[in-house]
């Protein structure tokens, strides 16, 4: 209950499943009782007559309820005095007249309290905690009568009849209202939909709107000039005023026309302070014309410069520029930076600039400046009676010509990156393969009669580890797999992995090469092994870097294995007997297997090989095998192998070799300390700290 100065209101919940048992009506009868003979002084005399209104009009549902406030009324019969007024106009007759015997009045939802004096009270506002924009003013011609009404139910008429007058507005430039539509979260208002989206979220869109080929100046005329005319339209409806006017209730549809929406909802929802707000509506909360004449400025220098709404160089912080605008600092006002380069476009810059100046009646309205705009927009082409289907048109050509510019250049930017998919696949996995997985999505393994494969592993890896910290290792092994893997790049072969300081190559799959697999193979080895001569650790100078190469031909089968980070792997004991053909094998020897040399007697090059003779392999038993050491007629300059006699003493020579390095380079890098201390104490008087030497030390701290 909400009471005082002899005014009251009462809210009694309403359910669609409440029952006569404890009707809300019933409620308010019990409290007359006691209300009405309650006499406050100076507030509330004793009351001891009424007049019952109800209303003949209301729904089915809410007949119960009404007729609840006349079924007790002999339970307060006998302290008031009763009377009830079944229509509107016996309600309106009562209150006008002079000889009335009451100045209360119950009826459904309210009670309306009636006073003599305005003065008196309008000075006693302090009493009500009813929210004031629910308390109207009745017309009443008797100047020494006043009439105030409490409606609950005002919000939801008003909105109601917004709505109403919404249906009926149909134009080009402003989104199509459809109605409303409830759900448990809320009530929605249906609008338009345009498939472009937003005005803010087109001036983005550098890439798909380019300013070059497709936002130019004539572009961006005809878009303030759709604004000007759908809130042309709008000013002069029933609608009368935006009030929410900002490039993002501007929405483009697939013609690239841009309409308005979001107007209409003043009733519903509050309008707040953001950048494209009037200063006038800043200081003081509301609504007008000129403000959306404001707004539309602040819009137009988006398009123009297209960067963020207020867009200035001096200030960024939005809530600075919110104040500034709020608070003018003498006559200069604050406003966003505007600019055009051309002198032509004069007319457009004085134009925007009289839109947003601080005395609302100086800013034209939209009538105006939809002619302005019309007006700069023909001088544009020479052309004074160009009509709106002639503009339609020539946007339409120009969103077509940028489409066929942007379609040329996305398919150049997607053949560019299908490329270089295509190239990184093609690194990881062999051609064919990469072809079968796109177009099948599958690989099936495939058995090969005859290929060559090669391994190579580095001789005392583990010591050269020992020695070096991880990231040398990474660098060194980096080094040494980018020079062979340039080196491959010269010969038919495909390298199938590397696993730690082990590479391993093939030739003869995926695409089968006859009997060039093994030649390839062979002198692929001779040109690492070329290198391996010549190559330099950079974190260990000086120290001999050794590697065992092991070659063997034979069958195999070969796939792709797993489907995350899928691998192309080789499956036979042809792979197994490559590998312990490294692994028996010397340092700085190209060791091949017998088979390896049969095939390469069969073709055209002259390889030349020394017999090592039978050489105990795991699971094979003594095989016959071979030192590759060159092709007749050709120059390698292979590094010199040691023997396998001295092979034990160079290793421990190597790990010695290693640790007299690094010593001295740690003497040698302690000497160049040495060196720099001495030379800072040479320049110090007495070796104190420099910022002791100043006069004043906290100048330096």
């Amino acid at each position: 209950c909400q009471s005082g100065a002899g005014s009251f209101g009462l809210s009694c919940d309403y359910k669609d499943k409440l029952t006569r048992l404890l009707p809300p009506a019933r409620k308010i009868s019990e409290f007359f009782v006691h209300f009405w003979n309650v006499s406050f002084t100076n507030l509330k005399p004793m009351w001891k007559t009424a007049y019952i209104y109800k209303k003949l009009d209301n729904t089915e549902e809410c007949f119960w309820y009404i007729n609840a406030l006349e079924a007790p009324s002999a339970l307060f019969a006998s302290n008031i005095s009763r009377e009830m007024l079944r229509s509107q106009g016996d309600l309106e007759d009562k209150m006008k007249a002079q000889d009335r015997h009451s100045n209360n009045v119950l009826r459904h939802a309210s009670v309306c309290i009636f006073r003599q004096n305005r003065r008196v009270r309008f000075d006693q506002k302090k009493w009500s905690h009813i929210n004031p924009s629910l308390i109207t003013l009745l017309d009443d011609k008797e100047r020494n009568h006043i009439s105030l009404t409490v409606k609950a139910t005002i919000h939801l008429s008003v909105s109601c009849f917004f709505f109403s007058q919404l249906l009926h507005i149909d134009y080009y430039n402003l989104t199509k209202f459809y109605g409303t539509a409830k759900f448990d979260c809320g009530v929605f208002g249906v609008f338009e939909f345009c498939e472009r989206g937003s005005l803010r979220y087109v001036l983005n869109d550098k890439i798909s709107y380019p300013d070059e080929s497709f936002m130019d100046l004539e572009f961006k005329i005809s878009v303030m000039y759709d604004i000007a005319k759908g809130m042309s339209y709008l000013h002069s409806s029933n609608v009368g005023v935006h009030g929410r006017l900002k490039s993002t209730n501007c929405v483009v549809d697939n013609r690239m026309v841009v309409k308005i929406t979001d107007f209409g909802c003043n009733t519903i929802l509050t309008p707040g302070k953001d950048l494209w707000t009037a200063p006038e509506h800043m200081r003081v909360q509301g609504i007008s014309q000129k403000g959306d004449v404001y707004s539309f400025a602040i819009i137009s220098q988006e398009i123009i410069l297209r960067k963020n709404p207020f867009h200035t160089c001096c200030c960024s912080d939005m809530a600075e520029k919110l104040y500034l605008v709020q608070y003018p600092r003498g006559p200069n006002v604050f406003r966003p930076d505007l600019s055009f380069e051309s002198v032509g476009e004069t007319e457009l810059f004085v134009l925007i600039k009289s839109c947003w100046e601080e005395d609302p009646e100086k800013r034209p309205d939209f009538k105006r400046i939809e002619g302005a705009l019309g007006k700069i927009f023909s001088n544009l082409h020479n052309q004074a009676n160009a009509s709106y289907m002639d503009n339609l048109i020539r946007r339409l050509q120009m969103y077509s010509r940028n489409l066929e510019h942007l379609v040329e250049e996305r398919t150049a930017l997607y053949k560019a990156e299908r490329d270089r998919a295509d190239q990184l696949n093609f690194m990881l996995l062999p051609g064919p393969v990469v072809r079968s997985l796109k177009e099948t999505g599958c690989v099936e393994p495939e058995l090969y009669d005859e290929v060559t494969i090669y391994f190579s592993d580095i001789v005392c890896f583990t010591t050269l580890c020992h020695h070096s910290t991880p990231m040398e290792v990474v660098d060194m092994l980096n080094d040494i797999y980018k020079n062979f893997d340039s080196i491959l790049d010269h010969h038919d072969v495909y390298k199938v992995e590397t696993i730690g300081d082990a590479y391993m190559v093939a030739s003869g799959l995926p695409r089968r090469n006859g009997n060039r697999h093994a030649v390839d193979i062979c002198l692929m080895a001779l040109d690492i092994l070329k290198f391996m001569g010549t190559y330099q650790l950079r974190h260990l100078p000086g120290i001999p870097l050794w590697i065992r190469i092991g070659i063997h031909s034979g069958p195999c089968a070969a796939g792709v294995v797993g489907n995350k980070m899928p691998r192309y792997c080789l499956f036979g004991d042809t792979v197994n007997t490559a590998s312990r053909m490294e692994s028996t094998g010397l340092p700085l020897r190209i060791h091949v297997s017998e088979s390896t040399i049969k095939i390469l007697q069969r073709t055209d090059c002259q390889f030349e090989c020394e017999h090592r003779g039978e050489t105990y392999l795991k699971g094979k038993g003594k095989e016959m095998t071979y030192w590759l050491t060159g092709v007749t007629g050709q120059k390698y300059n292979l590094p010199t192998p040691p023997t396998a006699e001295n092979f034990q003493r160079l290793q421990q020579d190597l790990a010695e070799r290693i640790v007299s390095t690094l010593d001295k380079r740690g003497n040698e890098r302690r000497k160049t300390l040495s060196t720099r201390q001495r030379r800072t104490q040479r320049h110090s008087s007495d070796g104190q700290p420099e910022y002791l030497h100043l006069n004043d030390p906290t100048t330096y701290l």
